[in-house]
């Protein structure tokens, strides 16, 4: 827990704010250059840049506190103060920041901070060392907001506020403990966008961009999360497509409908983007049959015997142990309920078609709708059939997104549990929860004789609660349930227990503060199954994200972006001493490499280079310019910049659809990470 701006001893209060009002505004261009990093299509609003300045301070006075003298007092620091496991990921990522001794790409102002390092510490530190502790701060600020970003998105919103990261902390029980743990920090959630069918066709397609956008996140949690280490252990065994069913082709499918519907969007420019033809081209191809098989797979009992089995091995038991805590129970209960994601997805397939039939403004657009619909009504009555009467699922069922509902179905459903429990005291439960989960009677196992438990679950917390048999009195009626016990989720462990003859179906509360356990029996080993999967999925989730996260980087990172051809565009030239001369004892507080010259063209690449912005190089060359070009000889050349020439691929390999869908994502990651930060 790190230290408050506004909890603690007045002394310490006053001294924090002193320094937060001298230091303000030193990280804001930087924090906002990390958030366009980690999610360039959102903004942020200055209260959200404002309040993780704040946390970065406080971060900040954290790994100070304990006098560092090097990196290894850093890392000491950061072992004994951070959560597992973002300690070890912070050690990790800014040992990799900084290796070699170079500032790579990092984008918090080392220059700035180092002075601050002196005053909070009284002595000057080594360069080196203010660049690691720069590092850590980056990588927590882009943690945070990572899942800012994505909690904006799920809600549909294009701009971070302070309010959507506080939402998103609450929610991440590794950042809760880092900064809130102690403090009383009340959480509001806005209302959601409007039902789809009360959207106009291009709220609509923007809709099913962001969707698809979560799910291919959902679908890739499922591959190389969870399948990953069965690929592993078990690379040429059958249990693969029993226990994971066709889901790879899952993937590709849906990679391949949102890049068709993004480059319907992109072609349209300032018109309404038509996607009819997406939808038609998908159903005469019957590229939705995919699901037909998943989710036969899915209904079949053989997939989970399947995974029970492995998890019961050794070899599999001490993989996912050593993975990290939590990871054997999220294989166990977790994985289960993401794998039904899919088959619910499926289904929504056609309601977004029926709502663009609704709000089509194009006839022609409307007539491709239709025959699309027609089309999937086979394929619609298949996947529907192994479902039976099964009820549709809740989004914590499918799904480790947080979601957020109506604001006023929230605050109502909360409100209305409140007032039904008597011994309800302090703030109002939608003030310290954001999502409601489930409900359902428990026994609670006592030594002489068992309690019977009604429990209500949140995304922060769960209350036991006692049945009120007397639910009149002389005055009126009473409350319908008596408060018992009350938990924090980010404060208790979940621990499964096997069953005995004595206990069937139960599970253990574990309170981290207190030498005492709960065990809790559910009437049967489905009700079981659903109480586990919905508790280890809000305290491993965080743990999940940040786990796949860290392999897109890697996988990133062994692919890397190609750039295009330099005999197509001079640009891509690679840096040799015939082109580009880079300043040799550069003194370390620069952030960017000194340019002593260079080729012309090269200087221009410079000029608005893709990997970071250099403004101090922008000045000495808009300053110097004129002198080695002319003003018309420059924007010939920024023309030609701007003009970037994208890959192609041969008509042959187009007629692969692995190679053509891999080409459409490698295009899109060069759009991303290349053309926009050139042209924009």
């Amino acid at each position: 827990m790190f230290p408050s701006f506004s909890s603690g001893d007045n002394s310490s209060n006053t001294s924090s704010e002193e320094k937060f009002s001298r230091w303000k505004g030193i990280f804001t261009k930087a924090l906002i250059d990390v958030q366009i990093q980690v999610h360039n299509t959102l903004s942020s609003r200055d209260d959200a840049v404002e309040f993780i300045e704040k946390l970065m301070f406080r971060l900040l006075i954290t790994l100070c506190s304990a006098q560092p003298h090097s990196i290894e007092d850093v890392d000491d620091r950061i072992s004994k103060t951070f959560p597992d496991p973002i300690d070890k990921w912070a050690i990790r990522d800014a040992q990799l920041a900084v290796k070699d001794g170079k500032k790579n790409n990092i984008l918090l102002p080392v220059d700035k901070i180092q002075p601050l390092l002196k005053e909070e510490l009284g002595f000057r530190v080594d360069y080196s060392l203010a660049l690691y502790i720069v590092a850590v701060l980056e990588y927590i600020a882009a943690d945070i907001l990572k899942i800012s970003g994505i909690y904006v998105r799920n809600i549909r919103h294009t701009e971070i506020t302070a309010q959507d990261i506080r939402v998103a902390i609450c929610a991440d029980q590794v950042l809760y403990d880092m900064f809130f743990q102690e403090e009383d920090m009340s959480v509001v959630v806005e209302d959601e966008p409007i039902r789809m069918e009360k959207m106009t066709y291009e709220e609509i397609v923007k809709a099913i961009i962001v969707d698809e956008t979560q799910y291919l996140r959902d679908l890739n949690m499922i591959i190389r999360v969870f399948r990953a280490p069965f690929v592993e252990l078990f690379p040429r065994s059958k249990d693969l497509e029993v226990i994971f069913s066709n889901v790879v082709d899952i993937y590709d499918f849906t990679a391949k409908l949102l890049s068709s519907v993004e480059d319907q969007v992109e072609m349209a420019q300032d018109e309404v983007p038509l996607v009819g033809t997406c939808f038609t081209d998908l159903a005469e191809n019957e590229e939705l049959r995919v699901y037909e098989r998943y989710v036969e797979d899915m209904m079949a009992p053989n997939g989970k015997g399947r995974l029970n089995a492995l998890l019961m091995r050794a070899d599999v038991t001490e993989y996912l142990k050593k993975a990290g805590n939590g990871f054997q129970e999220a294989f166990k209960y977790v994985l289960p309920k993401l794998l039904m994601g899919p088959v619910n997805h499926c289904l929504q397939y056609f309601e977004m078609i029926k709502a663009l039939i609704i709000a089509s403004p194009s006839e022609e657009d409307r007539i491709y709708l239709e025959q699309a619909d027609a089309l999937l009504q086979a394929h619609k009555a298949l996947v529907e059939r192994p479902l039976g009467n099964i009820p549709k699922r809740k989004n914590w069922d499918l799904s480790l997104r947080m979601h957020a509902q109506t604001r006023s179905v929230t605050v109502q459903k909360m409100t209305e549990i409140q007032k039904s429990i008597e011994g309800w005291d302090g703030k109002d439960m939608f003030q310290m929860c954001s999502e409601f989960i489930m409900e359902g009677p428990l026994t609670k196992v006592i030594r002489k004789t068992n309690a019977e438990r009604y429990c209500f679950l949140f995304d922060g917390m769960i209350l036991l609660c006692k049945p009120n048999l007397r639910r009149m009195s002389a005055t009126g009626p009473s409350s319908e349930y008596k408060l018992k016990e009350k938990f924090f989720i980010r404060k208790v462990e979940v621990i499964d227990k096997d069953d005995t003859d004595d206990v069937m179906n139960a599970f253990e509360l574990h309170p981290r503060e207190q030498n005492v356990s709960i065990i809790l029996q559910a009437k049967s080993f489905d009700e079981k199954t659903n109480w586990m999967a919905a508790l280890v999925s809000l305290q491993t989730r965080s743990m999940l994200e940040r786990c796949l996260d860290s392999k897109l980087r890697e996988e990133e990172k062994n692919h890397p972006l190609v750039p295009p051809p330099a005999d197509e565009y001079v640009f891509a030239v690679e840096d040799s001493v015939e082109n580009i001369i880079f300043e040799e004892n550069q003194e370390s507080q620069y952030e960017s490499p000194l340019i002593k010259g260079g080729q012309l063209f090269k200087l221009v690449e410079r000029l608005t280079y893709h990997m970071y912005a250099d403004p101090r190089f922008l000045r000495t060359f808009l300053l110097t310019y004129r002198s080695f070009c002319s003003p018309r000889e420059l924007l010939d050349l920024l023309i030609k910049r701007f003009d970037i020439p994208e890959p192609t691929l041969s008509a042959a390999a187009m007629a692969d659809e692995m190679a053509a869908l891999k080409f459409r994502e490698d295009l899109k990651r060069f759009r991303n990470k290349y053309v926009k930060p050139v042209q924009f």
